[in-house]
Parts: C-alpha cells; structure tokens; sequence
C-alpha cells in the first residue's frame, strides 16, 4: 500500500484549495510551527513540514524556542498564536522535554487551529464521529484503508499501541467504520496470539520489527506506522508481505500520508476561519 501517491494527490488538492482562498481573499492559509529546543529528529520534521507547506502555497510561521522554555512559557506562546489571526494552524512537535506538561502545552491549542489533532477536543470528536480535526496519522491510515477499498465492518481490527496521538484515535476511528477493535500495549499477555487474528493490524509500538511475519494472519491487511533508526518499522516488512493481502512499506506507505493530511487540514482551518465554507 504506497501513500506516497495518495499523499501527492492529496497535496496537490490541497495546493489549488490554497491558491484559490488566496485569489479570494488576498490571505493565505498559514501553520505556525513551534519547535521547542534543537532535537535533530525534531528540527529535521519541522523543516520537512515547512518545506512542504511552502510547496503548497501555504504560508509557514515558525517558532524555536530554547529547551530551557517553561510549560507556563510555551503555553503562553501557543496562547497567542491561538489568538492570532493571520495563523490558521498550529503545530507542536513532540516531544517537548520532560520538564514541561506537554498536555496543558497542547490544551493552549484552540480546536479551530489544531490541524494536527492533539487536543481533547479532537480526541472527543474523533470517538463521537462529530466535526472536527482528526490526528494526522491516524487520519492518513483512514485515507489509505479507503483508498485500497478497505472494507472494515465486522473486521477484526488490532492495533499494538497507545499512545495519544496514534493508536488510541486510530482505534476510535476504527471503530467508528464498524470494526472490532482490540487495543494492544507492553502488558498485554501473549500478544503473538492477539495478533494472529487480526483481518487489519496497525503497528504503532515504536520498536524496529516488533511484529514478526509468521503472526501475520494470511490476507491481513497491515499498516506498519513504526519508523525506527535504519527506515524500518515495526513490522518484520520481508517476511510479512509473503502473508498480507496488503501492507505498508516503511519508508512510502504511512509517513507521507501524515504530512499530507497536515496540509489538507491546515487548508481546511484557513477556509472555516475564513468564512468560505
């Protein structure tokens, strides 16, 4: 399952959507990116971001702040790019150092600009099938399922992790499709066995070939959204595609579809704040 085409199809809509509320408004869409000390993963991500959204027509404030920042600091940071509004979105890369609540940092999101989905409000929303933002990658793993014609109701949906921007809203949205989903973590008892059940697996535990291919059950469809040291995931990816029906190469299959749904939903923040739809 490549989300690299899907992803450029997605951006590409994204970029006309762009251009034309500029045309009408003299305004472009705008993500703020706040960026809390110098993490070389975390500043290679943000700059990826800003590169794509430049290349969207989507204006790009950044924000770097020293690792010394406050949580009262940060939030107040993120206070104001809420109040702002030429900013139509707010992104805060994670992690943001263990001496701040990055929860309270995240809350500073009003739900209108949280295109990145992190809030409880967007969890809320998310599990209730209401209106709102979902988290990126776990809205790009929907897109993906949607555009292989995935069909999910009644299937056995097992997702490995839970954290609050992945596996548990991608549960809730699995859930929402019909599926019977089954959530997995570091206690659960005999995962192997959970895992050979599973008509849709997500892997989203963070540990390089977690997943074995041998417990793949044959026609699975797999979504690996690991992405460990040496662009591997958390899939055995070489002995699992002999048993999947579908599966998601790590690099190419999860991590484009992040960034895209990133872009779209900025693009759908700025027309809502707007007034254009």
């Amino acid at each position: 399952m490549s989300g690299t085409d899907l992803a450029r199809r997605i951006t590409e809509t994204s970029s006309a959507a762009a251009a034309d509320i500029r045309q009408r408004t003299g305004t472009a869409p705008c993500l703020a990116t706040v960026l809390v000390g110098d993490d070389p993963a975390s500043v290679t991500y943000v700059r990826m971001k800003r590169s794509r959204c430049e290349k969207a027509g989507i204006l790009s404030h950044h924000v770097a702040l020293p690792s010394s920042v406050s949580t009262a600091g940060l939030v107040e940071i993120i206070t104001a790019l809420s109040t702002d509004p030429t900013v139509h979105g707010i992104l805060l890369q994670h992690p943001v150092g263990k001496h701040i609540d990055e929860r309270a940092a995240f809350e500073a999101i009003v739900p209108d600009k949280d295109v990145d989905g992190v809030t409880m409000h967007s969890f809320a929303a998310m599990s209730f099938g209401l209106p709102g933002f979902v988290s990126c990658t776990p809205g790009g793993i929907m897109r993906l399922l949607d555009e292989y014609g995935v069909d999910l109701a009644g299937k056995h949906a097992v997702v490995v992790g839970r954290s609050a921007i992945l596996g548990k809203p991608v549960g809730m949205l699995l859930l929402g499709r019909d599926a019977t989903v089954t959530y997995c973590h570091s206690r659960t008892v005999d995962l192997p066995s959970i895992v050979r059940e599973a008509d849709v697996l997500v892997a989203a535990v963070g540990r390089s070939r977690f997943i074995a291919g041998a417990d793949i059950k044959p026609g699975a469809v797999v979504i690996d959204a690991g992405y460990n040291p040496g662009n591997v995931g958390d899939v055995d990816f070489e002995t699992a595609r002999h048993r999947a029906g579908l599966i998601t190469p790590v690099p190419g299959g999860v991590g484009p579809m992040t960034i895209a749904v990133l872009l779209a939903q900025t693009v759908e923040a700025a027309t809502r704040q707007l007034g254009l739809g």
